[in-house]
């Protein structure tokens, strides 16, 4: 009996480590727009560590996403971060987006975008490039709702663009 248990542990450990030890790279960006304050939405999430890595190597700064004594600077890089890495264009004129904060829900980030006074949306496209510079196996998932259409895309490093027309 001591053999059997010692031998199934010993099939059973190495396919445990193996899928444990595999990380998926993805984040998730949701845009909404909401056509009685003119405005889109867009609420991206993206795990934490994922993002001090792409820091470190982007920036070479090691600034630590923590609710508790965070740096300044964090939110300066971050803004940065995610207007370089995601672009909007609505009706083919790219769109200013305003970065509007951050909350902290455990190991994930939730980042807060808006763009404003957008009176109607014929054309609406995004591109989400967010981590592509540090996993190549990155995807991000963009959930769109616009005009009461509802569409999901997933965004790879080849492949990094929604289009929706209306």
């Amino acid at each position: 009996m001591k053999t059997i248990k010692i031998l199934v542990l010993a099939i059973l450990l190495p396919l445990l480590l193996s899928v444990s030890a595999h990380k998926f790279y993805v984040s998730v960006t949701e845009v909404e727009y909401v056509k009685e304050k003119k405005s889109v939405q867009i609420i991206s999430r993206i795990f934490i560590d994922d993002l001090e890595n792409t820091f470190r190597k982007r920036y070479e700064k090691r600034l630590t996403f923590s609710p508790k004594n965070e740096a300044e600077e964090v939110g300066v890089y971050l803004e940065r971060y995610l207007k370089d890495k995601i672009t909007v264009k609505i009706n083919g004129k790219i769109a200013d987006l305003k970065f509007i904060g951050k909350e902290y829900d455990n190991d994930i980030l939730f980042c807060y975008l808006e763009v404003a006074d957008v009176k109607d949306i014929k054309t609406f496209e995004i591109s989400n490039t967010l981590l592509f510079d540090s996993f190549d196996d990155q995807q991000n998932i963009v959930k769109l709702k616009i005009n009461g259409e509802k569409k999901s895309f997933i965004l790879m490093d080849r492949n990094d663009k929604a289009m929706l027309n209306f």
